[in-house]
């Protein structure tokens, strides 16, 4: 993180010790010189945009934009709800599963507490540790994926939020049901865990959990979703998470009002209808997945395996990692370096459709020839 500055003038306003520590959150790039359209596979973004029904229910609301949004997101919850099998009281709404995850550290976490994450674990959780006040603190992975033993044996009674993403981005890879489980029990019963379970619609296997059973059992574990990566809805930004009664009713006092458009809830309802769009997502990820993985190692390259919907692509060091990303922004491709989360040697490739792919590896291809 930045250095705090030495001394800060008195004759103007200034933050908050810690603040300064944070290094601003950049997202995947959207654009590059030279290409009106460029192939942006640095986002995880759904390879086939948002389902045509949540596209048309935004349509209809355009004469209703003066109106403010229901501030409960009463329709919304109570599709997500349905469409899980999740009380509806207990669904919490945000801008984006990121804003639900700041709000519940800051609610429970501050000054002299400390939040516990992996190494390569996804880069919103520092940041909203340091908004708190709090202390973030890392634990080594094992191969790329979380350390359960690692994990419990890095609280201390500082401890008061573990944040695990589950796949993690951005290696995504995954921990079983029974290691989650093994996870929760291992922790103090007054550590809030949350499940952070953004790519969880694109996993059909029977030793994977979401979460919610955890959150149903007990009273300190709340999980997380998105509709930004199989909805394909990261425009209107929009998240929700299912979380024990007294957690939802502490949400609720630090959210802000109408936190949720009217276009983002709209969008999720329709979307949530839309299941033939979600299974169409998933069998072209079941698919691609394997196959560009596959290529990547015919490469020569490492291919750490991944559930979610990218893979992440390992060169010999920074340097061929750097030269791999100009090779494919040439092409009209955006990659995601992964310096950021100490993975230099790394880059992070998102899924798109066969054109694309078959463009990456073709790219990737004449690259480690060269």
């Amino acid at each position: 993180m930045a250095n705090e500055p030495a001394s800060l003038s008195a004759s103007r306003p200034h933050p908050r010790p810690g603040l300064l520590q944070i290094d601003p959150y950049v997202g995947g790039s959207s654009r590059l010189p030279g290409f009106d359209r460029p192939i942006k596979l640095s986002a995880n973004e759904g390879a086939f945009g948002p389902s045509p029904k949540a596209a048309e229910a935004v349509r209809r609301l355009a004469s209703e934009l003066h109106r403010y949004p229901d501030g409960d997101s009463t329709d919304l919850r109570d599709a997500i709800a349905a469409a899980h099998g999740l009380p509806a009281e207990r669904i919490l709404c945000g801008t984006g599963s990121d804003e639900v995850i700041g709000m519940l550290v800051r609610a429970y976490a501050g000054a002299s507490d400390e939040v516990l994450f992996t190494r390569h674990a996804f880069a919103m959780y520092p940041i909203a540790t340091l908004a708190a006040g709090a202390t973030p603190v890392t634990v080594a992975e094992d191969n790329l994926t979380a350390d359960v033993d690692g994990l419990i044996a890095g609280q201390t009674e500082r401890t008061r939020v573990v944040c695990l993403a589950n796949p993690n981005n951005p290696t995504g890879t995954f921990i079983t049901t029974n290691e989650l489980r093994r996870l929760r029990r291992g922790l103090r019963d007054d550590i809030l865990l949350i499940i952070d379970s953004a790519y969880a619609e694109y996993i059909q296997r029977p030793d994977y959990d979401d979460g919610a059973s955890l959150v149903t059992a007990g009273d300190n574990t709340v999980m997380t979703r998105t509709f930004s990566k199989i909805y394909g809805l990261g425009a209107v930004r929009l998240g929700w998470a299912y979380a024990p009664e007294e957690v939802t009713r502490v949400f609720h006092r630090v959210r802000t009002p109408f936190n949720v458009s009217a276009p983002a809830q709209v969008a999720g309802v329709a979307a949530l209808g839309d299941p033939a769009f979600r299974y169409h997502a998933r069998q072209h990820n079941d698919r691609m997945l394997p196959w560009f993985a596959e290529r990547v190692r015919q490469m020569g390259l490492g291919a750490p395996a991944s559930v979610a919907n990218f893979q992440l692509v390992r060169f010999a060091d920074a340097d061929a990692a750097s030269g791999a990303s100009g090779a494919l922004a040439g092409a009209g491709i955006i990659a995601r370096p992964m310096a950021i989360y100490g993975l230099g040697e790394c880059l992070r490739i998102t899924l798109g459709m066969d054109e694309e792919m078959t463009k990456v590896v073709d790219t990737l291809a004449a690259f480690t020839r060269s």
